[in-house]
């Protein structure tokens, strides 16, 4: 029986494993440029709350090439909110870099781990070149060891083409974020101990029967 619970356990760690956790969520929205981060957060908050058709919610396996016809339909009038949830091992600790190539025709924001890094209210179409500052998101911060969330908010009118978002370490090579970029979020305490009442009660019905 133990090895029946080691063997489900390592399963459900290894189904987290070498894979940042991303998520899309889109709504209607037909709202202009904002004037700063926080603003962006609330009105796409809200957009995306009760997504009607041709909007929704998906986990992606990579961030790359995501629009949201090719996900639910709609062109027009999108609300984005993206997040990644990642960890750094403490070998990995320091200066990180990330970037983002979107189409948010009314602007967007940045936030990581719940604080702004930075918005831009003109019309951002990256179109599959970071030459262009103003065509994209860009920034650099010093990440401590342990799990980090990146927020991306946009909003965009018409005919909305492939996204991106991207990350390096130091001054190596960006990579996309993907389901294999080896920086699978780490559990919380909270959950493992949750996972091991779970299968203390599939023993104990185990013994019981």
């Amino acid at each position: 029986m133990l090895s029946v619970l080691a063997t489900i356990a390592a399963l459900t760690i290894a189904s987290q494993a070498n894979a940042s956790l991303i998520t899309v969520s889109t709504g209607f929205s037909g709202t202009g440029p904002q004037t700063n981060a926080a603003d962006y957060k609330t009105v796409v908050h809200a957009a995306v709350a009760s997504p009607t058709s041709g909007y929704g919610n998906q986990t992606l396996s990579t961030f790359d090439n995501i629009s949201n016809h090719g996900l639910f339909g709609s062109s027009n009038n999108i609300a984005f909110e993206y997040n990644i949830t990642f960890n750094v091992a403490a070998t990995e600790a320091g200066n990180w870099g990330f970037r983002a190539g979107v189409d948010f025709g009314r602007g967007g924001a940045v936030f990581l781990d719940g604080n702004a890094l930075g918005f831009k209210s003109n019309d951002m179409w990256w179109n599959g070149s970071y030459g262009v500052a103003s065509q994209y998101f860009g920034y650099n911060n010093v990440l401590s060891a342990g799990n980090h969330t990146l927020s991306i908010y946009g909003l965009e009118g018409c005919c909305d083409g492939g996204q991106q978002a991207q990350f390096r370490i130091g001054t190596g090579a960006f990579t996309s974020f993907s389901n294999a970029d080896q920086h699978n979020p780490i559990p919380e305490p909270t959950t493992l101990a949750l996972l091991g009442l779970g299968l203390f009660g599939i023993a104990a019905k185990r013994r019981k029967s």
